[in-house]
């Protein structure tokens, strides 16, 4: 295992994912990219605690600004960076579905493994959202390291 890519969304749980992710690929000792997917631009709206020695944006969010929702991307990303403390790791901002995004770029990155967090939902709302991690699981090539990071009700 040479490259290990680690799927963050804009959440407090994604500070769990990366750290295991990275502790993964440092007993691999493979390589680190960090990807992250502006999608749902509600989140970025949230003002979460601190994580991943991130503080969130201080100002509203205009949801029709992308390149405003591209920067504050960017800004976590290079501070889940610099959380995980390697100046190796490697940061991605890309758009879209989340799940098409990360089967078309562990591909293209040539992931040895993806690494992910899983969210537990109601049973009916994956009957009518479905699930990022169900999709990528059924249609990716590259192997998948699952993080449980949901609360059970």
């Amino acid at each position: 295992m040479k490259k290990v890519l680690i799927a963050i969304d804009y959440s407090p749980k994604s500070e769990i994912v990366a750290q295991k992710g990275y502790a993964l690929a440092n007993k691999l000792g493979a390589s680190v990219g960090l990807l992250h997917i502006v999608s749902n631009i509600s989140y970025y709206g949230m003002q979460y605690p601190s994580f991943l020695g991130f503080s969130g944006s201080a100002l509203p969010i205009d949801p029709s600004l992308p390149e405003t929702l591209q920067n504050i991307a960017k800004e976590y990303m290079v501070s889940a960076k610099a959380h995980l403390g390697d100046n190796t790791v490697e940061t991605y901002v890309e758009t879209g579905d989340t799940a098409d995004v990360i089967l078309s770029f562990s591909t293209e990155w040539k992931a040895d493994i993806l690494v992910m967090g899983t969210h537990s939902h109601s049973t009916l709302e994956k009957l009518f959202m479905g699930s990022v991690a169900s999709n990528i699981i059924e249609n990716t090539e590259v192997p998948v390291y699952l993080v449980p990071v949901g609360h059970k009700n």
